[in-house]
């Protein structure tokens, strides 16, 4: 035998063929469940402890999606509270705006009906009609003559010294004043009476 040559393996022997293992649990032919796939399932079956760590996960996640519903349903609230509050805000800055546009109106009013030139004109009635739709709204005269003097809702014009004044008080109203709510849209212009210095 020469190097070269090897010697050949013997062709009486079959070769083998790969051997495959289905491990799937459903039957491909059938579609019925493998019995040593049920098998496998039933040994897969958790035991008491897991079955109550289970359920007392799941009590868990039940009770923080409830907390987290309850916060969201809060924050829904309120921020409906808030627009309500912010749109109230709104009307009132929209209804001051439009009424301060009408004081010089209405001032000039006053003092036609003060001097007695309204009475039995067409002009009594405007008058009428202009202060029942300020009522309406929600605006309030501010300022009247024997009032306390109130810094936030008057203005002193003038100051009368007055033997006997106990305190300061609403003389005279210059011009009249005006709140809608708790906004002062104008405060009045009044002269105040005040204890004379003795």
């Amino acid at each position: 035998m020469s190097r070269k040559e090897k010697p050949q393996p013997e062709r009486d022997e079959e070769p083998q063929e790969p051997l495959f293992t289905d491990k799937r649990r459903v039957d491909p032919d059938t579609g019925d469940v493998r019995p040593e796939a049920a098998g496998s399932a039933a040994s897969d079956e958790l035991s008491e402890d897991d079955m109550a760590l289970l359920q007392d996960a799941e009590r868990d996640l039940v009770a923080e999606y409830r907390d987290r519903a309850a916060r969201a349903e809060a924050e829904l609230q309120n921020f409906r509270t808030r627009v309500e509050r912010d749109r109230q805000a709104n009307r009132d800055t929209v209804i001051a705006e439009v009424i301060r546009s009408l004081l010089p109106v209405m001032d000039d009013l006053d003092r036609a009906e003060a001097h007695g030139d309204l009475a039995g004109t067409p002009l009594e009635l405007v008058a009428q009609k202009l202060r029942s739709s300020f009522e309406r709204y929600g605006i309030k005269p501010v300022g009247e003559v024997g009032e306390v003097f109130n810094p936030a809702h008057h203005e002193a014009v003038v100051r009368l010294p007055e033997a006997g004044a106990t305190g300061e008080t609403v003389a005279e109203v210059i011009e009249g004043g005006y709140t809608i709510g708790e906004r002062l849209i104008r405060p009045a212009k009044v002269a105040v009476k005040v204890p004379a210095d003795e």
